[in-house]
């Protein structure tokens, strides 16, 4: 078993949940991986011998960024649609159809060398955990191949054949198929599934409709996710409260008493945001500030998919949720890494910790701040460990 010596680090960044504000900043430190492992980290001065070494010059290290919301599994454009929204047009989920159509004519190896063309887009940007939803097969077949497909680069698969009702569908027959023959072929392709649960959205799913799809997906097995107050106040994030998703996502449009369930709920659901859809769709930003100061924890994430945030760009989020959201950079940096790892609920990842994957993500940067300092300059890259 190979070592490799990281060292030469301006700063390094744990996310242990250590010091003022969790992240665990270290100076002059060194950190010796093993085997993909994380096997020692302490002062530079008193490293071990290693096989290699990796001299970073005065950058800092942060852990590798943890997408946990992306719709990768898609093939089209709809760089039109973009421009139509900046001209005015309003989002309610219909392009979804046009996304469907592509996905589907596309052959599978255009699907896998796309997804792999992605993935690696997300290494260059420094993302090492990436969560990856169905939604653009909505059939039996399709969705277990988008499923198959993203199982191939992650563990993170979530099924979501919820995402519309499919153009020309009865509302009642579609709901009966995804909650039976479709989520049936799809769970052993899945660790999640998830559910567009918006009122507002004449293609998406109601309360009884979501519920529906999130209790047969937990009698499969599979853990909850679900899509809420998006575009309008609604039932999502109560019920995914109520049923102890994991996650509920964008969070844009909240009550009083939606704050209060999810600070409740503080032990078991993540508040994931996505502000690189309220930067595309020209839509209100969601209030990270107002979150926190309840006590509930926040996750972002990119929202990759080709109709409301074609950013794959975890930097760029965490830009915006400092800038938008009434983050602080080093809030920003705590939930695009340790937080997101918890809405995926996993301790492995997000943070670098003896016994962890070495997953680092290098800044060409002297300070993890830059990140927000320096928005839209390719600062982050996840660091290749020899062998």
């Amino acid at each position: 078993m190979l070592s490799t010596l990281v060292t030469g680090m301006a700063e390094l960044i744990t996310c242990d949940g250590t010091g003022p504000d969790g992240l665990g900043r270290r100076d002059r430190s060194a950190l010796v991986a093993e085997d993909g492992l994380i096997g020692w980290i302490g002062p530079a001065s008193q490293a071990p011998a290693c096989d290699r070494r990796i001299d970073l010059e005065g950058r800092s290290v942060v852990p590798g960024f943890v997408d946990a919301h992306t719709h990768l599994i898609f093939a089209g454009d709809r760089s039109a649609e973009f421009v139509a929204r900046m001209g005015g047009e309003s989002y309610d989920g219909g392009g979804i159809a046009s996304t469907v159509e592509a996905t589907r004519a596309a052959g599978e190896d255009e699907l896998r060398r796309l997804l792999a063309h992605r993935v690696a887009e997300l290494r260059r940007q420094g993302t090492t955990t990436v969560e990856i939803k169905s939604g653009y097969g909505l059939s039996v077949t399709e969705e277990v191949r988008a499923l198959r497909l993203a199982g191939e680069v992650t563990s993170e698969t979530t099924f979501l054949g919820a995402h519309v009702v499919p153009a020309g569908a009865d509302r009642a027959d579609y709901l009966t198929l995804v909650t039976g023959e479709m989520l049936a072929a799809a769970a052993p392709y899945a660790r999640w599934v998830d559910v567009f649960c918006e009122p507002a959205s004449p293609h998406a799913f109601d309360e009884d409709e979501a519920r529906a799809v999130l209790t047969a997906g937990a009698a499969a097995g599979l853990g909850l996710r679900v899509h809420g107050n998006q575009l309008a106040p609604g039932p999502g994030v109560r019920l995914a409260v109520e049923l102890g998703a994991a996650s509920v996502d964008h969070c844009t449009h909240l009550s009083d008493a939606d704050v209060g369930a999810l600070a409740d709920a503080r032990a078991t659901t993540v508040a994931t945001l996505l502000p690189g859809v309220e930067f595309s769709t020209r839509s209100p930003y969601p209030d990270a500030a107002r979150l926190l100061a309840a006590g509930v924890p926040v996750a972002l994430a990119t929202d990759w998919n080709p109709g409301t945030c074609a950013s794959s760009s975890m930097p760029f989020v965490i830009a915006l949720a400092v800038r938008e959201l009434g983050m602080t950079p080093a809030q920003a940096l705590f939930a695009a890494t340790a937080t997101a790892a918890a809405s995926l609920r996993r301790t492995d990842v997000g943070r670098l910790v003896v016994g962890a994957p070495a997953d680092l993500t290098v800044l060409d940067a002297p300070s993890f701040t830059h990140l927000a300092y320096r928005p839209g300059v390719p600062l982050a890259s996840a660091l290749e460990l020899p062998g």
